[in-house]
Formats: C-alpha cells, sequence, structure tokens
C-alpha cells in the first residue's frame, strides 16, 4: 500500500462547479431543465478548473484479461473466447468499436492479462500475466502484480492526457470477469453472495446456482473484512478489473473525467475510492447495469447513472452511449442563448 498512500487528489475546484451551474441557469430554459446533465458539465468543469467545457478527444480504455476461475465451470464460454474478440477489436469489429465510431471516440484495447504467449497485433501490450490463477484454489494474484495493474491504469490515463484526450471512459473484455467482479462486490460490501450474482453472459439457473456456491466457498475460505480493498482485488479479483482501478485513480491524479461503464467498471470504482478516497469526484456514471450488484455498487459510490436500460454488454458500450448524450446536451451550453438576447432579437 506504501506506492498508493503517497498519491494525492486534489478536490475538485467548487468554485468553478458554482460558476458553471450560474451560466447554466442563464441559459433560456428552465432552471435545472437539463437535470443531471446540467451537475455532470458542472462537475466536469470542477475537475477540469475551467468554465469552457472541452470533451471533443475521447477515448474508452479497454482493458482484457482472462481469469483462472473459468476453471470452476462458472462460464457459458471457454478462455479462448477472450482472444477472439480481444482480436475482433483490433480490427473494429466488436460492438464498442461501432458505437465509438458514432460517438467520434478512440478505442485504446489493452492485454493487460490475455491468456496467450504471443501478443495479438495492434492491441496496446501492458500483459502483468497470463491470465490470473483459480481463486478456489489460491489467490487470483500477488498483491505485488494486483498494484503493477493498478499502476498500468493510472499509467494508461497519464498517457491520454499528455496526448491531449479530456474525456475518458472504462471497458472491459475477459471471460470469468462477472465472478470476479460478483465476488468482489460481495466481500467489499459485505453482503450476500446471491444478491450480487447475475447470470453474465447467458449462464441457466442451474450454471447460476453454480456460481454463486463457489464464490461462497471461496469468501468462506478467504474471510475478508470490507476495508482490505487490494488484499480482496488481488485474492478474488482480476487483471483488467485492477487496471480499470488504475485508470479511475489516474483520473482523478490528472483531473480528466472518467465515464464509468456497467458493473465491472463500477467494481473497479469502488475499489478506486476504497484505496485512495476522493476518487469518486471525478467518475461520471453512465447507465445502471443488469447485473445485481451495480445498484449495491451505485449506492455505495453515491452515483447515479443517467441511462437505466437493462444493458448488460459490457466493453464500453454503456459509456459511449454516454458520450453521445454529453455531446447532444453540451451544445446547448456552447451555444447558449440568454433571455435578454431573445429579448433584443424580439424588439
Amino acid at each position: 500500500m506504501k506506492e498508493l498512500s503517497n498519491l494525492y487528489i486534489d478536490k475538485p475546484d467548487e468554485e468553478i462547479r458554482e460558476k458553471v451551474k450560474e451560466i447554466w441557469d442563464g441559459i433560456a430554459k428552465p432552471i435545472k431543465g437539463l437535470g443531471q446533465f446540467e451537475r455532470i458539465f458542472s462537475q466536469i468543469g470542477a475537475i477540469t478548473g475551467s468554465t469552457h467545457i472541452d470533451i471533443s478527444k475521447k477515448a474508452v480504455i479497454v482493458m482484457c484479461a482472462d481469469n483462472g476461475i473459468v476453471e470452476e465451470g462458472v462460464t457459458q464460454y471457454g478462455q479462448e473466447m477472450t482472444t477472439i474478440i480481444a482480436s475482433s477489436m483490433v480490427m473494429g469489429d466488436t460492438s464498442v468499436c461501432k458505437m465509438a465510431k458514432v460517438a467520434g471516440a478512440d478505442i485504446l484495447p489493452v492485454d493487460i492479462g490475455i491468456n496467450r504467449e504471443d501478443e495479438i497485433p495492434g492491441m496496446i501490450q501492458r500483459n502483468i500475466a497470463h491470465g490470473t490463477r483459480n481463486f478456489k484454489k489460491e489467490p487470483a494474484m500477488s498483491q505485488e502484480d494486483a498494484l503493477k495493474a493498478i499502476e498500468t491504469g493510472i499509467a494508461m490515463a497519464a498517457e491520454c492526457k499528455k496526448e491531449g484526450y479530456n474525456l475518458l471512459a472504462t471497458g472491459e473484455m475477459g471471460i470469468g470477469n462477472t465472478t470476479t467482479s460478483s465476488a468482489m462486490t460481495a466481500a467489499l460490501l459485505q453482503c450476500r453472495v446471491e444478491d450480487v450474482t447475475g447470470n453474465g453472459a447467458g449462464l441457466t439457473k442451474e450454471g447460476l446456482d453454480h456460481k454463486v456456491e463457489v464464490i461462497k466457498e471461496v469468501l468462506d475460505q478467504y474471510n475478508f473484512q470490507k476495508s482490505e480493498a487490494l488484499r480482496i482485488l488481488a485474492t478474488v479479483g482480476g487483471y483488467d478489473i485492477a487496471g480499470l482501478t488504475g485508470v479511475f485513480i489516474g483520473g482523478a491524479i490528472h483531473h480528466i473525467p472518467v465515464v464509468m461503464d456497467g458493473v465491472i467498471s463500477g467494481v473497479a470504482a469502488l475499489t478506486a475510492e476504497r484505496l485512495l478516497p476522493g476518487v469518486k469526484d471525478y467518475i461520471i456514471p453512465s447507465h445502471m447495469s443488469k447485473e445485481p450488484a451495480a445498484v449495491k455498487i451505485m449506492k455505495e459510490l453515491e452515483l447515479h447513472p443517467v441511462i437505466d436500460a437493462e444493458m448488460a454488454l459490457g466493453e464500453g458500450t454503456g459509456a459511449v452511449m454516454m458520450f453521445s448524450l454529453l455531446d447532444v446536451a453540451l451544445s446547448l451550453y456552447d451555444n447558449r442563448v440568454t433571455f435578454e438576447d431573445i429579448n433584443r432579437i424580439g424588439k
């Protein structure tokens, strides 16, 4: 924890937040007429320290990794699907790639822990290990490797800042990561496994029951305390979640707003906030995933997603949809007309 304890997160600029609110209130529309969007842009202004809101250069950081717990039959597909989908992502053929093209965002696919010896051409290579271990038999990774993955995410955010990106989003891809995210949520929130575990990519009722039992056995074995965020991450998490934890921390350190995707990104956000309180002030939630853990995570982080459409596609797709909504709402702020303007036109 020494590496993380040396990091510092500023508070967003509250004076700028109030100035952005005043600008919204001066636009020719009902006060608070755009609801959450006005609050979000006031937050972005506070994060960046400017009333000039610029989100023109956007990127989705997609952390890709494999999870050893797949050995326990908790998924519908095998680990080979991670490589197949990651390869398709590089080619621009996955869901998030097609949606990002419409939203004007770049996709940054990162191999942070795919179980494959050779590199996938076109991916950003940050592989910590070839997947995690089976956490039913032993901890998924060492705390040292978990920290390396977090540092990788922080570095990715820093690189994006240097390259001029002013809005980031989190995405992930890896077979088995709804099992890791459910286990982490149950441990971090000290709640029942049944209440935070869903079907993932389409498990049958029998498959879901088995998944729940595997997670229960593991949590009984390790006896976590909710304050042990790093131990929980290293023991039952994944490299994708660890990397995204770092992206959220990096966004806060470098004052870049980060749009959070679904439940797996949510677990990473919760982990980041537990490790470095204050990170959540830099996070913009996008949608309420249909995975059962999502509601509890949002409540714990005091975040309120804009989109509630029972989505569970992953890859960062919900965050990319949020990009488009933000662009539309920002057009009113950038091209604002006040009531005084309207009165002058009418005379």
